[in-house]
């Protein structure tokens, strides 16, 4: 099993190129699925994330083609409706199969999906949307079980907010007879990026990036050549990397107009961030100020970074307080944080962190996706050197990060143990 080893210290500075994002190609591939013949996605991150999705696709009948971060994939060959344990219990963004077997198929069995440990991401706002669709639903040893004759508009309103429940009712509204509403649909990019590959592809959709979002469905759709957006996720990792070590950092092929809550937030901290249309450029300051957090929904601060943002305060000077309203685990990260020396006081949904003048190197355990970035940032700024174990979690979600870290001037290494 692979680990990750950082000496801290250094300051980082160079350039480097953002990567196409999970969240955005994870729906969009498996819009493929609503398309007889070939669609070709350019700038897809290569992450296990995407492999996992990948086989699950080739399972249900797609063909599929991949060179270098082109994937084609062609969905004329759909043909199995089931998506087995063994492929979904990987990662939860399996479910977003759930829709397009339904509006092709009119059937779908698919197992309950796995993930990340942070916390209940219940399935049930999909499973009521698609019986609001008429379609019949059923739980059978750990399976999703559904059908229709033929799946109908109709009006969805999430009780929160999700973002994969938005992007699988949109995937099923698109073929559904009749015109759909989503209400309290979640805006996140990913979600605008979906939908503008539906309408690429034929969909009738307005809305996207609103509350309220409205299909008109289509008797077919076409396939389509689409590139995937930057990942913002990625970007303000980087952008908290060159804040905690007093770096300067230049992030390439990224969106600034979707980091906007995160910009305003760094700039409390005292770091210096120059945005172009698709660059931003990220000095962190000598002496990090606090600054008080709550994640929201897109637009809000996201939860992707808040154990990342957690570290930064770990070193700021004086106290901040952090609330978290998404995941209710996504603090598991702490203990690990506390065991390099940070001050966090854990209280329901907030953490309370005292900054301390350093962070020691010591040996980790990753639990999440980012929680493994954050103790990569963690050692990065720590003295001595800090081992991140179980770091398959962090190839779920960023590419080559110890080789983009590596040309920034960070001494980080994988090992294999």
């Amino acid at each position: 099993m692979d680990k990750i080893v950082v000496e801290g210290g250094v300051k980082l500075k160079g350039e480097i190129e953002i990567s196409g994002a999970k969240n955005a190609a994870l729906p969009i591939l498996v819009s493929s699925l609503l398309a007889d013949g070939e669609s070709v996605y350019s700038n897809v991150p290569r992450l296990m994330d995407i492999e996992s999705i990948k086989l699950l696709l080739s399972s249900l009948g797609a063909r599929i083609e991949t060179d270098d971060r082109t994937v084609r994939i062609d969905g004329s060959g759909l043909h199995n409706h089931e998506a087995p344990y063994d492929l979904v219990r990987k990662m939860r963004a399996s479910i977003l199969v759930l829709g397009p077997l339904m509006a092709r198929l009119k059937k779908a069995r698919v197992s309950l999906p796995g993930g990340c440990a942070i916390g209940a991401r219940p399935i049930n706002f999909h499973l009521k949307g698609l019986q609001r669709f008429g379609a019949a639903i059923s739980l059978k040893h750990g399976y999703v079980e559904a059908s229709t004759d033929g799946l109908k508009g109709a009006e969805i309103f999430f009780d929160i907010v999700t973002v994969t429940g938005t992007e699988n009712m949109m995937m099923a509204a698109v073929l559904a007879d009749g015109i759909t509403t989503l209400r309290n649909a979640a805006q996140e990019p990913e979600v605008v990026a979906l939908a503008e590959v539906l309408q690429k592809m034929g969909a009738k959709i307005e809305g996207a990036g609103t509350p309220v979002i409205t299909v008109s469905g289509v008797e077919s759709l076409n396939p389509t050549s689409v590139s995937i957006i930057p990942d913002r996720i990625e970007t303000g990792t980087y952008m908290i990397a060159a804040a905690l070590t007093n770096g300067e950092i230049t992030l390439k092929n990224c969106r600034p107009n979707h980091l906007e809550a995160v910009i305003n937030k760094l700039e409390e901290t005292g770091t210096r961030i120059e945005t172009k249309e698709d660059q931003i450029r990220v000095t962190g300051p000598s002496v990090i100020k606090s600054a008080d957090l709550k994640t929201l929904p897109y637009p809000g601060f996201p939860t992707d970074l808040q154990a990342q943002f957690m570290v930064l305060m770990s070193v700021a000077d004086g106290k901040s307080v952090i609330s978290e309203t998404i995941f209710e685990n996504r603090f598991i990260h702490v203990s690990e944080l506390e065991r390099m020396g940070a001050d966090i006081t854990i209280s329901g949904h907030s953490a309370l962190i005292k900054g301390v003048p350093n962070l020691s190197g010591a040996p980790v355990m990753a639990t999440d996706l980012r929680a493994s970035a954050s103790l990569i940032l963690a050692g990065l700024v720590a003295q001595g050197t800090t081992e991140v174990n179980r770091v398959y979690h962090i190839d779920r979600g960023y590419e080559a990060i110890e080789q983009k870290f590596k040309s920034l001037g960070a001494r980080i290494n994988r090992i294999t143990v």
